[in-house]
């Protein structure tokens, strides 16, 4: 009687376990997106019972990539076990940046125009919890207040256009040396891309470091 009621107490908790296992995956995702205060709404999609089981069963994640759609699989090690996959649902929301006021396509966000809110983000994959990351990115389409600002349709401006006369600056050991280029390509800060050298004619990879001015690849990004 004792050892029935265990393995019945060792399946019963299954779908608590699940839970647990789900939020562990979830908060381990936010920190690693740098999300900041999330919070979640777990459910255990219709548990089913599971077979007794005289030992502790483990529950590992098959796939977490989807909070609306997380499996994980429960597995008895008797011998014979068995095995047993769930579908959670989870609903989760953090504090992200989002639009203050409408903002026009290829325009540059100021910081009146972002500010931050709590929003459900189950469905958006690349939020940007930092208001801060999103003032003088531009937005690849029209924005609307209360629009969440994600990454992937935000762009650095354009610094440098192809054709442009540019600086290509060097600074190493506190010697700089600067020499004039023209950009063979167009990019934003950070952005690498091909200048020429207008007095060697030499065409080399630099990275835009401003409005006009390149650098080396092999140089920090200047702040």
């Amino acid at each position: 009687m004792l050892f029935s009621a265990f393995a019945q107490a060792a399946t019963s908790s299954i779908p608590v376990q699940i839970e647990q296992a789900a939020r562990a995956e979830l908060e381990k995702q936010m920190e690693a997106s740098g999300l900041t205060e999330p919070q979640f709404d777990i459910a255990v999609v219709a548990p089913r019972p599971a077979p007794p089981c005289s030992q502790q069963v483990a529950i590992e994640p098959l796939d977490t990539r989807s909070p609306q759609r997380m499996r994980f699989v429960a597995r008895c090690p008797d011998t014979p076990g068995w095995r047993y996959e769930y579908v959670v649902r989870a609903r989760v929301s953090a504090m992200v940046a989002i639009a203050a006021a409408p903002v026009a396509p290829n325009e540059a966000l100021t910081d009146e125009q972002v500010t931050i809110e709590r929003r459900d983000i189950s469905n958006i994959a690349d939020p940007i919890s930092n208001p801060a990351d999103a003032v003088g990115q531009m937005s690849r389409r029209m924005l609307r207040p209360g629009d969440i600002l994600r990454s992937g349709q935000l762009r650095a401006p354009i610094l440098v256009k192809r054709g442009d006369a540019v600086t290509m600056v060097a600074r190493r050991e506190g010697i700089e040396v600067s020499m004039a280029g023209e950009a063979l390509d167009e990019g934003g800060k950070g952005a690498v891309v091909r200048v020429r050298n207008v007095g060697s004619g030499q065409v080399v990879r630099m990275r835009v470091v401003a409005p006009g001015t390149v650098e080396p690849i092999d140089i920090q990004i200047s702040r």
